[in-house]
Protein backbone atom coordinates (compact mmCIF):
# COMPACT_ATOMS: atom_id res chain seq x y z
CA UNK A 1 0.00 0.00 0.00
CA UNK A 2 1.62 3.13 -0.92
CA UNK A 3 2.37 5.63 1.54
CA UNK A 4 -0.39 8.54 2.76
CA UNK A 5 0.38 11.81 1.07
CA UNK A 6 2.12 14.37 3.50
CA UNK A 7 0.13 16.76 5.65
CA UNK A 8 -0.39 20.20 4.76
CA UNK A 9 -0.45 21.36 8.45
CA UNK A 10 1.06 20.31 11.93
CA UNK A 11 0.10 17.10 12.71
CA UNK A 12 0.92 14.87 16.08
CA UNK A 13 3.68 17.91 17.05
CA UNK A 14 5.29 17.46 13.87
CA UNK A 15 5.82 20.34 11.23
CA UNK A 16 4.94 19.38 7.84
CA UNK A 17 6.88 19.50 4.65
CA UNK A 18 5.40 22.44 3.17
CA UNK A 19 5.38 24.30 6.05
CA UNK A 20 9.26 23.97 6.31
CA UNK A 21 9.23 24.59 2.55
CA UNK A 22 7.71 27.85 2.83
CA UNK A 23 10.07 28.72 5.68
CA UNK A 24 13.14 27.86 3.78
CA UNK A 25 11.95 29.93 0.70
CA UNK A 26 11.92 32.98 2.76
CA UNK A 27 14.70 32.21 4.41
CA UNK A 28 16.27 32.32 1.32
CA UNK A 29 14.98 35.28 -0.06
CA UNK A 30 15.65 37.55 2.63
CA UNK A 31 19.32 36.33 2.63
CA UNK A 32 18.88 37.18 -1.13
CA UNK A 33 21.45 39.74 -0.92
CA UNK A 34 24.17 41.43 1.32
CA UNK A 35 23.18 44.40 3.25
CA UNK A 36 26.25 46.00 2.02
CA UNK A 37 25.50 45.55 -1.68
CA UNK A 38 22.04 46.88 -1.10
CA UNK A 39 23.68 49.94 0.92
CA UNK A 40 26.36 50.83 -1.85
CA UNK A 41 23.76 50.81 -4.50
CA UNK A 42 21.78 53.41 -2.42
CA UNK A 43 24.82 55.36 -1.11
CA UNK A 44 26.88 55.14 -3.97
CA UNK A 45 24.88 53.58 -7.17
CA UNK A 46 26.82 51.11 -7.64
CA UNK A 47 25.66 48.97 -10.07
CA UNK A 48 27.24 45.73 -11.40
CA UNK A 49 27.48 46.38 -15.29
CA UNK A 50 28.24 49.64 -17.81
CA UNK A 51 24.19 49.12 -19.14
CA UNK A 52 23.05 49.76 -16.03
CA UNK A 53 24.66 53.03 -15.29
CA UNK A 54 24.14 54.02 -19.04
CA UNK A 55 20.20 53.13 -18.30
CA UNK A 56 20.58 55.44 -15.13
CA UNK A 57 22.05 58.29 -17.34
CA UNK A 58 18.80 58.35 -19.80
CA UNK A 59 16.71 57.86 -16.81
CA UNK A 60 18.34 61.12 -15.63
CA UNK A 61 18.16 63.19 -19.05
CA UNK A 62 14.16 62.03 -19.25
CA UNK A 63 13.26 63.63 -15.81
CA UNK A 64 15.59 66.43 -17.13
CA UNK A 65 13.53 67.59 -19.57
CA UNK A 66 14.47 65.60 -22.62
CA UNK A 67 11.67 64.49 -24.51
CA UNK A 68 10.31 60.87 -24.57
CA UNK A 69 11.07 60.55 -28.12
CA UNK A 70 14.63 61.75 -27.90
CA UNK A 71 16.34 59.26 -26.80
CA UNK A 72 19.91 60.66 -27.96
CA UNK A 73 23.07 61.04 -25.60
CA UNK A 74 24.02 64.26 -25.80
CA UNK A 75 27.30 63.83 -24.20
CA UNK A 76 28.73 61.07 -26.13
CA UNK A 77 30.41 61.98 -29.29
CA UNK A 78 28.73 65.49 -28.15
CA UNK A 79 27.49 67.94 -29.97
CA UNK A 80 25.72 65.76 -32.20
CA UNK A 81 25.31 62.93 -29.64
CA UNK A 82 23.83 58.55 -30.19
CA UNK A 83 20.73 57.60 -30.47
CA UNK A 84 20.16 54.63 -28.25
CA UNK A 85 18.37 51.83 -29.37
CA UNK A 86 16.94 51.54 -25.70
CA UNK A 87 13.13 51.50 -24.52
CA UNK A 88 11.51 54.08 -22.77
CA UNK A 89 9.15 51.36 -21.47
CA UNK A 90 11.95 50.68 -19.10
CA UNK A 91 12.65 54.38 -18.39
CA UNK A 92 9.23 55.16 -17.58
CA UNK A 93 8.69 52.78 -14.55
CA UNK A 94 12.04 53.95 -13.10
CA UNK A 95 12.05 57.27 -13.65
CA UNK A 96 8.09 57.27 -12.00
CA UNK A 97 9.81 55.74 -8.98
CA UNK A 98 12.48 57.85 -9.08
CA UNK A 99 9.81 61.11 -8.98
CA UNK A 100 7.66 59.79 -6.32
CA UNK A 101 10.73 59.21 -3.93
CA UNK A 102 12.24 62.29 -4.56
CA UNK A 103 9.99 64.28 -2.29
CA UNK A 104 10.53 62.23 0.41
CA UNK A 105 14.15 61.49 0.05
CA UNK A 106 15.71 63.95 -2.63
CA UNK A 107 16.75 62.92 -5.69
CA UNK A 108 20.48 61.76 -5.10
CA UNK A 109 18.79 59.25 -2.15
CA UNK A 110 15.70 58.56 -5.03
CA UNK A 111 17.83 57.49 -7.42
CA UNK A 112 19.70 54.79 -5.19
CA UNK A 113 17.15 53.69 -3.88
CA UNK A 114 14.92 53.32 -7.50
CA UNK A 115 18.57 51.45 -8.38
CA UNK A 116 18.61 49.19 -5.24
CA UNK A 117 14.98 48.18 -5.05
CA UNK A 118 13.85 48.21 -8.92
CA UNK A 119 15.43 45.19 -9.60
CA UNK A 120 14.41 43.17 -6.66
CA UNK A 121 10.74 44.40 -6.73
CA UNK A 122 10.90 42.32 -10.30
CA UNK A 123 12.45 39.59 -8.84
CA UNK A 124 9.15 39.80 -6.47
CA UNK A 125 7.05 39.60 -9.55
CA UNK A 126 9.55 37.45 -11.34
CA UNK A 127 8.99 34.58 -8.21
CA UNK A 128 5.22 35.22 -8.51
CA UNK A 129 5.12 34.72 -12.21
CA UNK A 130 7.22 30.87 -11.22
CA UNK A 131 5.43 30.05 -8.80
CA UNK A 132 2.38 30.50 -9.86
CA UNK A 133 3.39 28.60 -13.17
CA UNK A 134 4.70 25.57 -11.59
CA UNK A 135 2.02 25.20 -9.09
CA UNK A 136 -0.63 25.15 -12.03
CA UNK A 137 1.56 22.65 -14.10
CA UNK A 138 3.43 20.58 -11.74
CA UNK A 139 1.75 20.65 -7.97
CA UNK A 140 2.65 23.70 -4.80
CA UNK A 141 5.56 21.89 -3.55
CA UNK A 142 7.16 21.72 -6.86
CA UNK A 143 6.78 25.88 -6.84
CA UNK A 144 7.96 25.97 -3.54
CA UNK A 145 11.32 24.40 -4.46
CA UNK A 146 11.05 26.48 -7.45
CA UNK A 147 11.97 29.57 -6.01
CA UNK A 148 14.18 28.00 -3.53
CA UNK A 149 16.24 26.92 -6.65
CA UNK A 150 15.75 30.35 -8.31
CA UNK A 151 17.53 31.80 -4.97
CA UNK A 152 20.50 29.75 -5.73
CA UNK A 153 20.83 29.84 -9.93
CA UNK A 154 23.19 32.65 -10.69
CA UNK A 155 21.77 33.39 -13.64
CA UNK A 156 18.98 34.57 -12.30
CA UNK A 157 20.33 36.37 -9.09
CA UNK A 158 22.77 38.46 -11.10
CA UNK A 159 19.83 39.14 -13.58
CA UNK A 160 18.12 40.78 -10.14
CA UNK A 161 20.58 42.38 -7.74
CA UNK A 162 20.55 45.91 -6.76
CA UNK A 163 21.49 48.20 -9.26
CA UNK A 164 20.71 45.84 -12.34
CA UNK A 165 18.69 48.21 -14.03
CA UNK A 166 19.25 46.91 -17.27
CA UNK A 167 16.32 45.51 -19.29
CA UNK A 168 17.61 41.78 -19.61
CA UNK A 169 15.34 40.98 -16.11
CA UNK A 170 12.25 42.15 -17.95
CA UNK A 171 13.23 39.83 -21.13
CA UNK A 172 13.38 37.17 -18.24
CA UNK A 173 9.55 37.98 -16.81
CA UNK A 174 8.52 38.41 -20.57
CA UNK A 175 9.70 35.42 -22.02
CA UNK A 176 8.98 33.12 -18.87
CA UNK A 177 5.53 34.63 -19.05
CA UNK A 178 5.15 33.58 -22.48
CA UNK A 179 6.22 30.10 -22.04
CA UNK A 180 3.74 29.67 -19.27
CA UNK A 181 0.35 30.71 -21.43
CA UNK A 182 1.63 28.48 -24.02
CA UNK A 183 1.71 25.57 -21.32
CA UNK A 184 -2.06 27.00 -20.34
CA UNK A 185 -3.03 26.98 -23.78
CA UNK A 186 -6.84 28.31 -25.31
CA UNK A 187 -7.36 31.82 -26.85
CA UNK A 188 -7.29 33.61 -23.61
CA UNK A 189 -3.74 32.49 -22.33
CA UNK A 190 -2.60 32.89 -26.28
CA UNK A 191 -3.60 36.53 -26.37
CA UNK A 192 -1.76 37.04 -23.02
CA UNK A 193 1.51 34.88 -24.97
CA UNK A 194 1.07 37.91 -27.73
CA UNK A 195 1.59 40.56 -25.38
CA UNK A 196 4.18 39.29 -23.85
CA UNK A 197 5.99 38.68 -26.15
CA UNK A 198 5.39 42.10 -28.24
CA UNK A 199 6.66 43.90 -24.78
CA UNK A 200 9.97 41.28 -24.96
CA UNK A 201 10.20 42.75 -28.83
CA UNK A 202 9.40 46.25 -27.60
CA UNK A 203 11.79 46.20 -24.75
CA UNK A 204 14.52 44.71 -27.18
CA UNK A 205 15.27 42.40 -29.60
CA UNK A 206 17.56 39.47 -27.36
CA UNK A 207 13.95 37.46 -27.24
CA UNK A 208 13.68 37.45 -30.69
CA UNK A 209 14.58 33.97 -31.07
CA UNK A 210 12.29 32.66 -28.32
CA UNK A 211 9.18 34.86 -29.56
CA UNK A 212 10.38 33.20 -33.22
CA UNK A 213 10.11 29.73 -31.48
CA UNK A 214 6.86 30.01 -29.94
CA UNK A 215 5.33 31.14 -33.24
CA UNK A 216 6.78 28.01 -34.82
CA UNK A 217 5.85 25.66 -31.86
CA UNK A 218 1.73 27.13 -32.13
CA UNK A 219 1.63 27.13 -36.27
CA UNK A 220 3.29 23.19 -35.41
CA UNK A 221 0.74 22.85 -33.39
CA UNK A 222 -1.83 23.43 -35.77
CA UNK A 223 -0.55 21.67 -38.55
CA UNK A 224 -0.69 18.30 -36.90
CA UNK A 225 -4.08 18.49 -35.31
CA UNK A 226 -6.10 21.21 -36.53
CA UNK A 227 -9.09 23.06 -34.99
CA UNK A 228 -7.93 22.11 -31.41
CA UNK A 229 -4.56 24.11 -31.55
CA UNK A 230 -6.44 27.10 -33.46
CA UNK A 231 -7.20 29.17 -30.51
CA UNK A 232 -3.86 29.68 -28.76
CA UNK A 233 -2.19 30.22 -32.77
CA UNK A 234 -5.01 32.79 -33.43
CA UNK A 235 -4.59 34.46 -29.45
CA UNK A 236 -1.05 34.56 -30.00
CA UNK A 237 -1.18 36.37 -33.17
CA UNK A 238 -3.74 38.50 -32.01
CA UNK A 239 -1.84 39.70 -28.82
CA UNK A 240 1.38 40.28 -31.01
CA UNK A 241 0.09 41.45 -33.81
CA UNK A 242 -1.61 44.19 -32.37
CA UNK A 243 0.44 45.25 -29.28
CA UNK A 244 3.49 45.28 -31.10
CA UNK A 245 2.96 48.09 -33.24
CA UNK A 246 1.66 50.45 -30.48
CA UNK A 247 4.20 50.00 -28.41
CA UNK A 248 6.45 50.68 -31.31
CA UNK A 249 4.57 54.03 -32.08
CA UNK A 250 4.11 54.65 -28.16
CA UNK A 251 8.23 54.93 -27.85
CA UNK A 252 9.25 55.64 -31.17
CA UNK A 253 8.84 59.39 -32.87
CA UNK A 254 6.55 59.49 -35.69
CA UNK A 255 8.91 60.88 -38.01
CA UNK A 256 11.07 57.62 -37.23
CA UNK A 257 8.26 54.95 -38.20
CA UNK A 258 9.47 53.84 -41.76
CA UNK A 259 13.10 53.67 -40.75
CA UNK A 260 14.19 50.14 -40.47
CA UNK A 261 16.62 49.52 -37.55
CA UNK A 262 18.08 45.79 -37.06
CA UNK A 263 18.56 46.36 -33.63
CA UNK A 264 15.23 47.53 -32.43
CA UNK A 265 11.52 47.10 -32.80
CA UNK A 266 11.03 48.39 -36.23
CA UNK A 267 8.93 48.21 -39.89
CA UNK A 268 10.75 45.14 -40.56
CA UNK A 269 9.91 43.47 -37.24
CA UNK A 270 6.73 44.62 -37.78
CA UNK A 271 5.92 42.95 -40.87
CA UNK A 272 6.55 39.90 -39.39
CA UNK A 273 4.22 40.22 -36.92
CA UNK A 274 1.35 41.42 -38.53
CA UNK A 275 2.28 39.12 -41.38
CA UNK A 276 1.11 36.27 -38.26
CA UNK A 277 -1.25 37.90 -37.47
CA UNK A 278 -2.82 37.98 -41.08
CA UNK A 279 -2.09 33.97 -41.60
CA UNK A 280 -3.41 32.77 -38.00
CA UNK A 281 -6.91 35.53 -39.53
CA UNK A 282 -6.59 33.16 -42.71
CA UNK A 283 -5.97 29.94 -40.52
CA UNK A 284 -9.57 31.08 -38.70
CA UNK A 285 -11.73 31.85 -41.71
CA UNK A 286 -10.72 28.92 -43.55
CA UNK A 287 -12.56 26.82 -41.07
CA UNK A 288 -12.95 22.88 -42.32
CA UNK A 289 -11.49 23.93 -45.86
CA UNK A 290 -7.87 23.03 -44.04
CA UNK A 291 -9.66 19.82 -42.70
CA UNK A 292 -6.35 18.04 -43.73
CA UNK A 293 -2.44 18.39 -41.93
CA UNK A 294 -1.14 18.46 -46.02
CA UNK A 295 -3.35 21.78 -46.51
CA UNK A 296 -2.60 23.35 -43.25
CA UNK A 297 1.02 23.20 -43.98
CA UNK A 298 0.85 24.19 -47.31
CA UNK A 299 -0.85 27.58 -45.77
CA UNK A 300 2.05 27.90 -43.37
CA UNK A 301 4.87 27.24 -45.63
CA UNK A 302 3.53 29.32 -48.44
CA UNK A 303 2.44 32.27 -45.77
CA UNK A 304 6.82 31.70 -43.95
CA UNK A 305 7.87 31.90 -46.90
CA UNK A 306 6.26 35.31 -48.48
CA UNK A 307 6.91 36.73 -44.86
CA UNK A 308 10.44 35.63 -45.14
CA UNK A 309 11.11 37.03 -48.50
CA UNK A 310 9.20 40.14 -48.21
CA UNK A 311 11.47 40.59 -44.90
CA UNK A 312 15.05 39.45 -47.00
CA UNK A 313 13.65 42.00 -50.39
CA UNK A 314 13.44 44.74 -47.30
CA UNK A 315 16.24 44.86 -45.23
CA UNK A 316 19.05 41.83 -46.09
CA UNK A 317 21.80 43.63 -44.13
CA UNK A 318 19.62 42.41 -41.11
CA UNK A 319 19.78 38.82 -42.25
CA UNK A 320 23.26 38.89 -40.94
CA UNK A 321 22.50 39.94 -37.10
CA UNK A 322 22.23 43.77 -35.19
CA UNK A 323 25.38 44.61 -36.05
CA UNK A 324 25.81 44.73 -40.17
CA UNK A 325 28.09 48.04 -40.41
CA UNK A 326 30.29 47.03 -37.88
CA UNK A 327 34.16 47.12 -39.26
CA UNK A 328 36.54 44.11 -38.52
CA UNK A 329 39.02 46.55 -36.08
CA UNK A 330 36.42 47.40 -33.60
CA UNK A 331 34.73 43.58 -34.12
CA UNK A 332 37.87 42.48 -32.86
CA UNK A 333 38.86 44.72 -30.43
CA UNK A 334 36.05 45.71 -29.14
CA UNK A 335 32.97 43.24 -29.64
CA UNK A 336 34.78 39.86 -29.69
CA UNK A 337 36.43 41.41 -26.12
CA UNK A 338 33.44 41.72 -23.98
CA UNK A 339 32.37 38.49 -22.08
CA UNK A 340 28.38 38.43 -23.06
CA UNK A 341 29.56 37.87 -26.60
CA UNK A 342 32.06 35.57 -25.77
CA UNK A 343 31.80 31.48 -26.53
CA UNK A 344 32.13 28.99 -23.91
CA UNK A 345 35.09 27.79 -25.13
CA UNK A 346 37.04 31.56 -24.86
CA UNK A 347 35.70 31.08 -20.95
CA UNK A 348 37.46 28.29 -20.78
CA UNK A 349 40.71 29.00 -22.97
CA UNK A 350 41.20 32.13 -20.77
CA UNK A 351 40.21 29.95 -17.46
CA UNK A 352 36.94 31.86 -16.14
CA UNK A 353 35.91 28.85 -14.12
CA UNK A 354 33.61 31.09 -13.16
CA UNK A 355 31.33 30.14 -15.97
CA UNK A 356 30.78 26.68 -14.14
CA UNK A 357 28.44 28.10 -12.27
CA UNK A 358 25.79 29.00 -15.19
CA UNK A 359 26.47 26.36 -18.04
CA UNK A 360 26.05 23.18 -15.96
CA UNK A 361 22.91 23.46 -14.61
CA UNK A 362 21.38 24.79 -18.19
CA UNK A 363 22.70 22.13 -20.06
CA UNK A 364 21.21 19.51 -17.17
CA UNK A 365 17.81 21.38 -17.48
CA UNK A 366 17.74 21.32 -21.39
CA UNK A 367 18.43 17.40 -21.45
CA UNK A 368 15.94 16.93 -18.39
CA UNK A 369 13.07 18.87 -19.82
CA UNK A 370 13.81 17.05 -23.40
CA UNK A 371 13.89 13.74 -21.79
CA UNK A 372 10.43 14.20 -20.10
CA UNK A 373 8.95 15.42 -22.81
CA UNK A 374 9.93 12.05 -24.62
CA UNK A 375 8.56 9.78 -22.00
CA UNK A 376 7.13 11.44 -18.85
CA UNK A 377 3.63 12.98 -17.75
CA UNK A 378 2.68 16.53 -18.64
CA UNK A 379 4.28 16.15 -22.04
CA UNK A 380 2.60 19.60 -23.16
CA UNK A 381 4.37 21.59 -20.50
CA UNK A 382 7.67 19.48 -20.93
CA UNK A 383 7.72 19.91 -24.51
CA UNK A 384 7.09 24.51 -24.21
CA UNK A 385 10.36 24.43 -21.37
CA UNK A 386 12.32 22.34 -23.53
CA UNK A 387 11.75 24.37 -26.61
CA UNK A 388 12.75 27.45 -24.55
CA UNK A 389 15.65 25.80 -22.82
CA UNK A 390 17.77 23.89 -25.74
CA UNK A 391 17.93 27.14 -28.17
CA UNK A 392 18.94 29.29 -25.66
CA UNK A 393 21.97 26.50 -24.55
CA UNK A 394 22.85 26.52 -28.31
CA UNK A 395 23.11 30.56 -28.25
CA UNK A 396 24.94 30.61 -25.19
CA UNK A 397 27.69 28.07 -26.37
CA UNK A 398 27.71 30.61 -29.07
CA UNK A 399 27.48 33.71 -27.22
CA UNK A 400 27.52 33.84 -23.29
CA UNK A 401 24.16 36.33 -23.27
CA UNK A 402 22.06 33.20 -25.02
CA UNK A 403 22.02 32.21 -21.52
CA UNK A 404 20.63 35.10 -19.92
CA UNK A 405 16.49 34.21 -20.73
CA UNK A 406 16.64 31.02 -19.93
CA UNK A 407 18.47 30.90 -17.05
CA UNK A 408 14.91 31.78 -15.47
CA UNK A 409 14.22 28.05 -16.44
CA UNK A 410 16.29 26.34 -14.74
CA UNK A 411 14.40 26.28 -11.45
CA UNK A 412 11.33 25.42 -12.73
CA UNK A 413 12.97 22.38 -14.28
CA UNK A 414 15.00 21.82 -10.65
CA UNK A 415 12.36 22.44 -8.87
CA UNK A 416 10.26 19.73 -10.16
CA UNK A 417 12.71 17.42 -10.20
CA UNK A 418 13.40 18.13 -6.43
CA UNK A 419 9.82 17.47 -5.97
CA UNK A 420 9.95 13.81 -7.16
CA UNK A 421 12.91 13.26 -5.38
CA UNK A 422 11.05 13.73 -1.89
CA UNK A 423 7.61 12.19 -3.41
CA UNK A 424 6.76 9.01 -1.03
CA UNK A 425 8.13 5.76 -2.99
CA UNK A 426 7.12 2.47 -1.90
CA UNK A 427 9.33 -0.70 -1.65
CA UNK A 428 12.70 -1.54 -0.46
CA UNK A 429 14.17 -0.27 -3.57
CA UNK A 430 12.68 3.30 -2.51
CA UNK A 431 16.21 4.72 -1.87
CA UNK A 432 17.80 3.27 -4.89
CA UNK A 433 15.24 5.43 -6.78
CA UNK A 434 14.98 8.39 -5.40
CA UNK A 435 18.90 9.55 -4.68
CA UNK A 436 19.72 9.75 -8.51
CA UNK A 437 17.00 11.88 -8.60
CA UNK A 438 17.49 14.21 -5.91
CA UNK A 439 21.25 14.18 -7.81
CA UNK A 440 20.24 14.89 -10.50
CA UNK A 441 17.89 18.01 -8.86
CA UNK A 442 21.25 19.13 -7.01
CA UNK A 443 23.10 18.98 -10.41
CA UNK A 444 20.37 22.23 -11.52
CA UNK A 445 21.28 24.22 -8.05
CA UNK A 446 24.12 26.74 -9.48
CA UNK A 447 25.56 27.63 -6.15
CA UNK A 448 26.58 23.96 -5.73
CA UNK A 449 28.75 24.40 -8.95
CA UNK A 450 30.75 27.33 -7.38
CA UNK A 451 32.81 24.04 -5.38
CA UNK A 452 34.10 22.80 -8.67
CA UNK A 453 34.84 26.68 -10.25
CA UNK A 454 37.04 27.86 -6.36
CA UNK A 455 38.38 24.46 -6.86
CA UNK A 456 39.79 25.16 -10.03
CA UNK A 457 40.85 28.69 -9.33
CA UNK A 458 42.14 27.96 -6.80
CA UNK A 459 44.55 24.68 -7.92
CA UNK A 460 44.98 26.53 -11.31
CA UNK A 461 45.09 29.87 -11.08
CA UNK A 462 48.04 30.47 -13.97
CA UNK A 463 46.02 28.76 -16.38
CA UNK A 464 43.33 32.22 -15.69
CA UNK A 465 44.62 34.81 -18.30
CA UNK A 466 41.19 36.98 -18.79
CA UNK A 467 41.22 40.40 -16.75
CA UNK A 468 41.14 41.01 -13.46
CA UNK A 469 37.03 41.19 -12.79
CA UNK A 470 37.83 43.12 -9.42
CA UNK A 471 40.56 45.61 -10.80
CA UNK A 472 38.53 46.21 -13.41
CA UNK A 473 35.32 46.72 -11.13
CA UNK A 474 37.67 49.47 -9.01
CA UNK A 475 38.31 51.56 -11.80
CA UNK A 476 34.56 51.52 -12.71
CA UNK A 477 33.56 52.71 -9.00
CA UNK A 478 31.89 55.85 -7.45
CA UNK A 479 35.22 56.77 -5.60
CA UNK A 480 37.54 55.75 -9.01
CA UNK A 481 35.14 57.84 -10.92
CA UNK A 482 33.93 61.00 -8.68
CA UNK A 483 37.49 62.62 -8.52
CA UNK A 484 36.86 63.48 -12.48
CA UNK A 485 33.91 65.59 -11.66
CA UNK A 486 35.71 67.89 -9.75
CA UNK A 487 37.42 68.83 -12.92
CA UNK A 488 36.02 71.79 -15.62
CA UNK A 489 33.44 70.04 -17.87
CA UNK A 490 35.31 68.62 -21.20
CA UNK A 491 35.66 65.89 -23.42
CA UNK A 492 37.21 62.45 -22.39
CA UNK A 493 39.01 59.91 -24.07
CA UNK A 494 38.93 56.81 -21.84
CA UNK A 495 38.78 53.18 -22.09
CA UNK A 496 35.25 51.99 -23.37
CA UNK A 497 34.05 50.30 -20.41
CA UNK A 498 34.58 53.40 -18.66
CA UNK A 499 32.21 55.61 -20.55
CA UNK A 500 28.88 54.99 -19.02
CA UNK A 501 30.10 55.68 -15.36
CA UNK A 502 31.52 58.78 -16.46
CA UNK A 503 28.30 59.51 -18.14
CA UNK A 504 26.72 59.03 -14.91
CA UNK A 505 29.10 60.48 -11.91
CA UNK A 506 31.04 63.35 -13.39
CA UNK A 507 29.71 66.54 -16.13
CA UNK A 508 31.76 65.29 -19.05
CA UNK A 509 31.41 64.39 -22.13
CA UNK A 510 32.75 60.71 -23.24
CA UNK A 511 34.02 59.74 -26.93
CA UNK A 512 33.49 56.20 -26.66
CA UNK A 513 31.39 53.33 -24.55
CA UNK A 514 30.31 49.84 -25.24
CA UNK A 515 27.79 50.56 -28.12
CA UNK A 516 27.46 49.27 -31.66
CA UNK A 517 25.73 52.39 -32.80
CA UNK A 518 28.90 54.37 -32.03
CA UNK A 519 31.16 53.56 -34.84
CA UNK A 520 33.33 56.26 -34.83
CA UNK A 521 33.90 56.51 -31.03
CA UNK A 522 34.86 53.03 -30.50
CA UNK A 523 37.02 53.48 -33.91
CA UNK A 524 38.94 56.16 -31.97
CA UNK A 525 39.38 54.72 -28.50
CA UNK A 526 40.51 51.36 -30.38
CA UNK A 527 42.96 53.68 -32.41
CA UNK A 528 43.74 56.35 -29.90
CA UNK A 529 44.42 53.95 -26.66
CA UNK A 530 45.84 50.96 -28.42
CA UNK A 531 48.27 52.66 -30.99
CA UNK A 532 50.68 55.33 -31.89
CA UNK A 533 52.10 58.55 -30.24
CA UNK A 534 50.78 59.66 -33.39
CA UNK A 535 47.68 57.75 -33.46
CA UNK A 536 46.36 58.95 -29.62
CA UNK A 537 47.62 62.73 -30.64
CA UNK A 538 44.89 62.36 -34.20
CA UNK A 539 42.50 61.07 -31.95
CA UNK A 540 42.42 63.96 -29.12
CA UNK A 541 42.48 66.68 -31.95
CA UNK A 542 40.11 65.20 -34.06
CA UNK A 543 37.32 64.70 -31.38
CA UNK A 544 39.07 67.90 -29.03
CA UNK A 545 39.37 65.59 -26.20
CA UNK A 546 40.65 67.87 -23.10
CA UNK A 547 41.38 64.88 -20.88
CA UNK A 548 42.58 61.40 -21.33
CA UNK A 549 42.17 59.01 -18.37
CA UNK A 550 43.21 55.37 -17.95
CA UNK A 551 42.95 52.49 -16.06
CA UNK A 552 46.24 50.49 -15.65
CA UNK A 553 44.58 47.53 -14.75
CA UNK A 554 42.07 47.37 -18.09
CA UNK A 555 44.90 48.54 -20.61
CA UNK A 556 43.42 48.63 -24.67
CA UNK A 557 44.34 45.65 -27.16
CA UNK A 558 47.81 46.45 -28.69
CA UNK A 559 47.25 47.38 -32.49
CA UNK A 560 51.56 47.24 -32.99
CA UNK A 561 54.06 44.59 -31.74
CA UNK A 562 55.26 47.21 -29.34
CA UNK A 563 52.92 47.67 -26.69
CA UNK A 564 50.40 51.06 -27.29
CA UNK A 565 51.41 54.48 -25.96
CA UNK A 566 48.61 54.75 -23.94
CA UNK A 567 49.46 51.98 -22.12
CA UNK A 568 53.39 53.09 -21.35
CA UNK A 569 51.92 56.03 -20.52
CA UNK A 570 50.00 54.83 -17.47
CA UNK A 571 52.67 52.90 -16.32
CA UNK A 572 55.18 55.75 -16.35
CA UNK A 573 57.35 54.48 -19.30
CA UNK A 574 56.81 57.77 -21.63
CA UNK A 575 55.66 61.08 -21.44
CA UNK A 576 53.96 63.44 -23.82
CA UNK A 577 54.59 67.27 -24.28
CA UNK A 578 50.71 67.78 -24.60
CA UNK A 579 49.81 65.49 -21.50
CA UNK A 580 49.85 67.34 -18.10
CA UNK A 581 49.70 64.89 -15.69
CA UNK A 582 46.53 65.23 -13.07
CA UNK A 583 46.91 64.29 -9.13
CA UNK A 584 43.94 62.21 -8.43
CA UNK A 585 42.85 59.58 -6.20
CA UNK A 586 42.28 56.36 -6.53
CA UNK A 587 43.10 53.40 -9.26
CA UNK A 588 43.06 56.06 -12.33
CA UNK A 589 45.58 57.89 -14.45
CA UNK A 590 44.12 61.31 -15.89
CA UNK A 591 45.75 63.95 -17.90
CA UNK A 592 44.81 67.14 -19.10
CA UNK A 593 45.42 67.49 -23.32
CA UNK A 594 47.47 70.95 -24.17
CA UNK A 595 45.47 71.83 -27.38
Amino acid sequence: MPAPALPLSRTHGRIDTRTLLWVLAALCLATLNAPHAVWETIRHLRVPDTDDAMRLVEVRDLLAGQGWYDNVQYRFLAPAGVPSHWSRLVDAPIAGMILALAPLTGSAFAEGLTAAFWPLLLFGLYAAILYRGVRDSFGGRAALLALVAATQTYGVTIQFQPGRVDHHNVQILAILGLAFCMIGGGLRRGVFAGVLAAVSLAVGLEGLPFVALAALYLAGAWCLRGRPALPPLAGFALGLGTVAPALFALQTAPALWGVPHCDALSPPWLWLTLGGLVFAAGAAAAGDRLATIRARIALTGVAGGVLLAGFAVAVPACLGGPFPDMPPLVRIHWLLTVNEMAPLAKFVARGQWEALVFYPVVMLASVTAAAMAWRGPERRAWSVVALFLWPGLILGIVQFRGLYIVSGFVPLVAGVVLDRALAPVAGPAAGARRWPVALLGAGMISSLWMIPALLAETLAPNLRTAPDPAETAACLSDAAIRPLASLPAGTVLAPIVLGPSILLRTPHSIVAAPYHRAIPGLTAAVEGLGGTEADLDRVLTDFRVRYLVACPARPADDLQTETAFATRLARGAVRSDRLVPLDLPGPLKAWRVVP
